[in-house]
């Protein structure tokens, strides 16, 4: 789960394909006998009121719905908060199933928006699985609309830190105004939201998950996680483990390792090893680029020499490009950004004119622009159009929430000489990447203590259905040992592999994977066990989605 401050198995069975497609319509198979599974129940939710929703209309054939629940489960009667829901229902009612959860990831994007974009992107959501289910998302807590964080007084205040928020510290140098500024957000989140931060971690969240099951009337959860959504799944499948109809964990994490309850000895994404996930996923990019041939505009001559070229210039000297600064560290964040491969042509148009620009001098005229070109944006900000006409409207507080969220979640290193000392070391072991693994998520070494409060186990809990984890062989935000890791955490959880690059099913495109996520949240039939599936083509070469 990279900062929003950045941004080989047996082949697969040929035969796997035609069967599962015969599988689909079978009806769904019956739960496990309750004697197998764990009686364990979280008794705050449980004591909580069931939300009574009321959708309406909200266009594109979809419906959308709010959902009141207590801010603080210890005490429900007291403080309440309303979460955003959205639903698309399900295509065919005759046939339908059941609500099918989907947490988008991040922390902090909104739920409620992405279901908006992407619930009809064949290789995410086909058909045939939209068909059986209503599709539901939501903005958890803390985010967007349902009691957002807001670190600032107004939107204006917020765009202009972050506008100035230093990048990335590409060396020792860089590091102090980078510690300085983190410091000041959770300072910040602190003193304008300091009333939300202990109430919005993910145990919380899995306690309003239960109690939505409940509002659209599941007797158990079906539910896909992406990324970060994956560790919602996986605390809901240890909370409520009897509740459990059918979980696919996409683009998933070592799930212990989040915490940092056996040390906090190491960031976040250094315990996730994300730096070796960029590497691989680089690597992979540049594979997929020599194999595009003209397709991809950094394709001529040889990529990793070329890459190798562009980063000896920007170790001596930034490179200037329409007043834009390139200096070494916005080329390793630039690099570093494979999440989605829709992006990647984009990607290789930057990194070729980099290297067409790698003689030409660093001039003082281009620190002008350079210069210019920032009180440009700055004076941009608060004069674009906001919500309903308001120019200052508070829409976007994707970096609060997602530091609320993943510092609430995860015990991390307090001393700055810490984060310092790993950079190097990590620098050294992952070549150009492994800075990022060590300084994306800084802002959580100043969190407020009381709002540090991560899951504490256990993790192996017999749910009432086999959970299927699905992760690609090259992922920047989510490592495939890691991956591994956390289905080994699980009581009962089986690894799909999609040999591709990219950070899940949901940028990485692969008609096999969606076939054999559907068949088992539909039927509940496993892959078979070590099956792996390709992806539906060259990233250079596939049309952009619609």
């Amino acid at each position: 789960m990279p900062s929003p401050h950045t941004s080989p198995g047996p082949r697969r069975n040929a035969l796997w394909g035609i069967v599962i497609c015969l599988l689909l319509a079978l009806p769904a198979a019956p739960a496990a006998a309750e004697t197998t599974t764990d009686s364990y129940v979280d008794g705050l939710a449980d004591a909580a009121p069931t939300p009574a929703l009321q959708w309406s209309d909200c266009e594109a054939g979809f419906a959308c719905a709010t959902a009141r629940v207590p801010l603080d489960y210890a005490h429900p009667e007291s403080r309440t908060i309303d979460l955003s829901l959205i639903k698309l229902p399900a295509g065919d009612p005759s046939r339908r199933i059941g609500t099918l959860f989907v947490n988008f990831g991040g922390p902090g994007r909104s739920g409620v928006q992405r279901l908006r974009e992407r619930a009809r992107w064949p290789w995410l959501f086909s058909e045939a699985l939209r068909a059986r289910f209503d599709l539901v998302s939501w903005d958890t807590r803390a985010v967007a609309n349902s009691a957002p964080v807001h670190c600032f007084p107004d939107a204006t205040t917020q765009q202009l830190f972050l506008t100035a928020y230093p990048p990335l510290p590409g060396t020792a140098a860089d590091e102090r105004p980078f510690f300085a500024a983190s410091r000041s957000l959770a300072e910040q989140c602190q003193a304008n939201a300091g009333d939300l931060l202990p109430h919005v971690s993910t145990v919380d969240t899995a306690r309003d998950l239960d109690l939505l099951r409940r509002a659209v009337g599941d007797e158990k959860l079906t539910y896909h996680g992406i990324s970060y959504g994956t560790y919602l799944g996986a605390l809901y499948a240890n909370m409520f483990p009897g509740r459990v109809r059918a979980m696919a964990l996409d683009g998933s994490l070592d799930f212990r390792g989040n915490t940092g309850i056996d040390g906090p000895d190491q960031p976040i994404d250094t315990r996730q090893d994300v730096a070796t996930g960029i590497s691989g996923t680089f690597d992979a990019m540049l594979r997929s680029c020599t194999e595009a041939g003209a397709k991809c505009a950094f394709s001529e001559g040889n990529p990793v020499d070329k890459w190798q070229r562009i980063i000896e210039r920007v170790r001596r000297e930034p490179i200037a490009w329409d007043g834009t600064r390139y200096d070494y560290s916005a080329v390793i964040t630039a690099a570093g950004a494979l999440s989605n491969p829709a992006a990647w042509p984009q990607l290789a148009d930057t990194l070729q004119h980099l290297y067409d620009l790698r003689d030409s001098p660093y001039r003082p005229e281009d620190a002008l622009a350079e210069a210019f070109s920032l009180v440009g944006r700055a004076a941009e900000i608060g004069t674009g159009s906001g919500s309903a006409g308001n120019t200052n409207a508070y829409d976007d507080n994707y970096t609060e929430a997602f530091d609320a969220i993943q510092c609430a979640d995860s015990r991390v290193p307090r001393d700055e000489s810490v984060y310092s000392a790993l950079a190097v070391s990590e620098d050294q072991r992952v070549p150009y990447f492994g800075r990022l693994g060590v300084l994306g998520a800084m802002t959580c070494a100043y969190w407020p203590q009381t709002a540090v409060q991560p899951y504490s186990g256990p993790w192996d809990r017999r749910t009432a259905a086999p959970i299927l984890v699905i992760n690609g062989r090259n992922d920047p935000a989510t490592p495939l040992a890691g991956a591994a890791a956390g289905a080994a955490e699980l009581a009962d959880a089986h690894l799909l592999v999609i040999e591709g690059a990219g950070h899940s099913s949901m940028y990485v495109h692969s008609t096999c994977a969606e076939t054999a996520k559907r068949e088992y949240l539909i039927a509940a039939t496993l892959p078979p066990a070590d099956a792996t599936c390709p992806v539906d083509g060259n990233p250079f070469e596939l049309k952009p989605a619609a």
